[in-house]
């Protein structure tokens, strides 16, 4: 079963090499209440993508200050998407409703423009 990815310092090189889907990270801090309410909202965006190929992950910035450093992480909630590429393709600083970050998601999906509506 798909479940919340938790990266760190030591494992995240690793992970974006092998990763060949869009990864969905939220950085966060145990004492920041916005990121509590986005951390509940991962485990419903691992069900929601659970048939496609998403990761969605999260990395404590107090713990993992390097990647947290990596990221420019200056405020926290921030949400990452980073698309098939390994290039990120949208960083959001603060919570956003849980269709937002579909959308973000599905943007780099390729899912949800202008063309998908007309033709889709």
């Amino acid at each position: 079963m798909a479940e919340v990815k938790k990266l760190t310092d030591q494992n995240y090189t690793e992970f974006i090499e092998k990763v060949n889907g869009v990864v969905f990270i939220d950085f966060y801090s145990s004492a920041c209440a916005p990121c509590q309410t986005l951390l509940s909202y991962l485990p419903h965006l691992v069900q929601h993508y659970k048939k496609e190929d998403v990761v969605i992950a999260k990395v404590n910035v107090t713990l993992n200050p390097k990647l947290s450093q990596k990221f420019m992480v200056q405020s926290v909630p921030l949400s990452v998407v980073i698309g098939k590429d390994k290039m990120v393709k949208r960083a959001e600083v603060g919570l956003l409703n849980m269709d937002a970050y579909i959308k973000m998601i599905d943007k780099a999906l390729g899912k949800g423009g202008i063309l998908s509506k007309l033709f889709g």
